[in-house]
């Protein structure tokens, strides 16, 4: 890090965004021809001859019209999805966001010089963020390396939204508001929020022009921690962030009916460069067990999380950290990006202070004191309560994989993200003798505000190797050869996704249109196979690769019978997490991991074994 920071000296962090590619539309009949032959692993041969007809009608009738509407719309667009995606992944989704849609996980540090230990939290609390401070730092400074792959520059908006970001509930769709300026574009406001036991506090980074000290971090920390744990509890105005949306706006407005310093105090947390929330509880984690940190990371006391905002650092009472937020403004790589540069500072600096335990005279915290009423308590009683409920329908597993990992995956010239997705696909067919409809995230950073794209794992190559797996006849060398055959599909796939020849954006952006023309939905976006195979976001499998770097994290499953699967990939093992909902009988989070190790064994078996 600290070499691309030298070099970052001649290069910014925003500097190639003027330059970067337009998102293209791709070729109708090429998405079309991709769509057909994902939907082959889940019909039988009448179903997929109808879709087939259905797929030749739209080709050469509405969806040609579509097209061309789409294609006048990118005419005038860098990025003729982004405003489209954002509001129809996200802000129109009426769904409680804070455990539906955020992502959360905990950072690492417990594996090197932050083991859990009680009563080191504010010490530790203070030189985390002082850390994650100096990072916002050179963001406005524009000194955070640009992300490359190769040599092509990648899009860095995201970063943008990272700090003083927030999403505001509206009554049919929430908006996004970002305060972070660059310093060449201005003023970005530079204090903290700091949620306690149901209350609220604020104080400034910024003393004397300079970013204050952990010493001087810990005296605001330790200042609300003795307040809050002599003092009665807060109402919790957090918890109404974890309401469902419509909900929550009523009850926003309501609030600033109550008195227009509500709204003052709003926008101070709304503002607010991160928030810190400081957790009572103590989370078991081992290297071989990471399931409860990541679990309470996500689903933990909904009265010291601002649900709304795109950085909540989570601190808990055994020194352990963790992070939770909004999926709207950004996507995983942004944490990751940020966590590494705290991890790898926490490790070089041995998990302490080095500097100047000197605390120059500065401003207490502020609490911010909401005016409520009877009907607001009793609004967020309600938002804890419906939260509670669904967070314990959640089951979280993350176990470490140890027989080996991206080195020895390598080594066989096979792509450890691949190799991960049909272990996968296999674990799940095991599991229920089915193919399971996946979505794992591409990434199209290649092109102006780009953000995602939908790869489809469960290939008709994918389906053949899992049932010559099953099928006793089947000779190794054959098996082997079904499983290259895969791995070759699935990498030419997700090629083709991050360079903008996906399809399920495509087909998105076709149902928008006629929708916002008042046209009637086409019957391909009606035909069953459409969803079974997973489009309009029935994946029963929901994945990502969360990178390579230590952190982990989680998000819910897509659906309520299916299973959020995230993975980290090291040099010597997998990092494993799945999530399902207990309430959905045929789901088992911990079973499918089981299967999944058990298909890697499998997996790198057939490699050892079959050229004998």
């Amino acid at each position: 890090m600290e070499n691309q920071l030298a070099k970052s000296a001649e290069e910014r962090t925003f500097q190639y965004q003027d330059s970067l590619p337009s998102l293209p539309v791709p070729s109708l009949e090429e998405s079309l021809k991709k769509y057909l032959e994902s939907v082959k692993p889940f019909a039988n041969k009448e179903e997929y001859k109808k879709t087939e007809g259905i797929v030749q009608k739209f080709q050469d009738g509405i969806g040609m019209k579509l097209h061309q509407k789409l294609l006048e719309r990118a005419k005038g667009k860098r990025n003729w999805l982004e405003e489209w995606w954002l509001n129809f992944a996200y802000l129109n989704v009426r769904l409680p966001s804070q455990l539906n849609v955020n992502f959360a996980g905990p950072g690492l540090y417990f594996e090197h010089y932050w083991p859990p230990k009680e009563g080191t939290h504010l010490e530790r609390g203070s030189i985390y963020l002082w850390h994650n401070l100096n990072y916002w730092q050179l963001l406005r400074k524009e000194k955070v390396p640009v992300d490359k792959s190769g040599n092509t520059p990648l899009d860095m908006n995201q970063f943008r939204m990272l700090f003083s970001t927030c999403r505001i509930p509206g009554i049919s769709r929430d908006s996004i508001k970002s305060y972070f300026r660059t310093e060449s574009e201005g003023h970005s406001p530079s204090h903290l929020t700091v949620l306690c036991r149901g209350r609220v506090f604020v104080f400034d980074t910024i003393q004397e022009g300079c970013l204050i000290t952990p010493p001087e971090i810990y005296r605001q920390l330790a200042y609300i921690h003795k307040k809050c744990h002599s003092e009665p509890d807060g109402p919790g105005i957090a918890a109404l962030t974890s309401e469902e949306r419509t909900q929550w706006a009523k009850a926003r407005e309501y609030l600033i009916s109550l008195d227009p310093e509500n709204l003052t105090m709003l926008e101070k947390i709304q503002s607010s460069v991160l928030v810190y929330s400081i957790e009572d509880s103590s989370p078991h984690v081992t290297p071989g067990n990471y399931s409860q940190v990541t679990a309470q990371t996500l689903t933990g006391d909904p009265t010291v999380r601002w649900g709304d905002k795109s950085y909540n650092l989570v601190s808990f009472s055994n020194g352990v950290f963790g992070s939770s937020c909004d999926h709207a403004p950004l996507d995983g790589m942004v944490i990751v990006n940020i966590n590494h540069y705290v991890d790898k500072k926490i490790f070089e600096n041995e998990g302490r202070w080095k500097g100047s335990e000197k605390v120059r005279d500065i401003s207490l915290p502020e609490e911010l004191v909401f005016t409520v009423d009877d009907k607001i308590l009793n609004d967020i009683n309600q938002a804890k309560a419906q939260y509670l409920k669904q967070a314990s329908d959640l089951q979280i597993v993350v176990y470490p994989f140890t027989s080996f990992g991206k080195k020895l995956t390598k080594k066989k010239m096979l792509h450890p993200d691949t190799f991960i997705q049909l272990a996968l696909q296999l674990a799940y067919y095991r599991l229920t003798g089915c193919p399971g409809s996946c979505y794992e995230t591409a990434m199209t950073r290649y092109f102006y505000h780009g953000r995602t794209e939908t790869m489809r794992s469960c290939t008709v190559e994918a389906l053949r190797w899992c049932q010559s797996m099953q099928d006793p006849s089947t000779s190794l060398l054959e098996r082997q050869q079904k499983m290259l055959q895969a791995f070759t599909k699935h990498n030419k796939m997700m090629k083709d996704c991050s360079s903008g020849k996906g399809f399920d954006r495509h087909l998105l952006g076709l149902l928008l249109i006629a929708k916002e023309e008042g046209l009637p939905v086409p019957e391909l976006f009606t035909d069953p196979l459409f969803s079974k195979s997973g489009g309009g976001g029935n994946f029963v499998l929901s994945t990502s690769l969360i990178g390579y770097l230590n952190l982990l994290g989680v998000v819910a499953p897509m659906v309520h019978n299916g299973y959020g699967f995230f993975y980290h990939i090291r040099d010597d093992r997998f990092l494993v997490i799945c999530s399902t909902w207990k309430s959905c009988p045929e789901t088992d989070a911990e079973k499918l991991v089981l299967l999944v190790f058990h298909a890697l064994h499998d997996m790198m078996q057939l490699m050892n074994t079959a050229h004998l």
